[in-house]
């Protein structure tokens, strides 16, 4: 089992503020979800992994690609 599937709840979470959130930088996720900067940063790559796909701008914000159906 992937590690990620054992972590889908908190990446579900990740995922819903910056579906809430677009353009929410790192830092501002781990001030929301009471977590080290660090751990947001470990755990983005992941995220893709699992399947969540978003693009960073310049400023480092996040920008969730829109699922296809």
């Amino acid at each position: 089992m992937a590690f990620w599937r054992k972590q889908r709840q908190k990446y579900e979470e990740l995922d819903g503020l910056i579906r809430t959130h677009p353009g929410i930088r790192p830092a501002e996720l781990a001030r929301k979800l009471n977590l080290a900067r660090s751990t947001v940063q470990r755990r983005l790559p992941s995220l893709e992994e699992a399947g969540y796909l978003y693009s960073e701008d310049e400023r480092g914000g996040l920008w969730p690609f829109k699922r296809q159906t």
